[in-house]
């Protein structure tokens, strides 16, 4: 049975950060599932990987699995050292033309088959509704929705750490 650590927080709060430097305590057989496909058109998002990937030690894999993370993992020959999952909010808004429940129903089949795998997990997730209610409705949807898959991910999480300007609080 894998031990899943969820680390969540808003942007820029030092979360991926920590999640690199505590997945390198496992050596060099770490993969990375990155959750999201870049669209060529949007250079800052692809600068935005660029700079993740530059922070992760050279050795490690990157594995592009956004439509089943956990079943990619399972197929990996040999299998990992342990997974940085990063993150929760670009798998889910990759999904966002589907229904809540349905979204909700494939994370957590996801984080079933994580808890079940061989290996340590950390999944990086991003804390959203911190701020003014939004105004649109599709917003005030995915805000909602992220707050859901954080309660989920947190409940199956052996550790759950907030990282706010840096500093991680332990929530369990």
């Amino acid at each position: 049975m894998s031990e899943i650590c969820y680390l969540t927080g808003p942007a820029r709060s030092g979360k991926s950060r920590h999640a690199v430097s505590r997945a390198a305590l496992w050596g060099d057989r770490v993969v990375v599932v990155a959750s999201y496909r870049p669209d060529p058109a949007d250079a800052e998002m692809a600068e935005r990987l660029r700079r993740h990937r530059a922070e992760r030690p050279p050795g490690w894999r990157t594995l592009e699995a956004p439509a089943d993370p956990a079943g990619a993992l399972t197929v990996l020959d040999p299998p990992p050292a342990g997974v940085l999952f990063d993150s929760v909010v670009t798998w889910a808004a990759a999904r966002f033309d589907r229904p809540d429940e349905a979204i909700l129903a494939d994370w957590r089949d996801q984080l079933a088959r994580l808890a079940a795998a061989p290996f340590p997990v950390i999944v990086v997730g991003d804390e959203v509704g911190w701020s003014l209610v939004p105004m649109e409705r599709e917003l005030r949807r995915f805000r909602d929705l992220m707050g859901q898959l954080g309660q989920l991910t947190a409940a199956a999480a052996a550790e759950a750490w907030l990282f706010v300007a840096g500093c991680p609080v332990r929530l369990k």
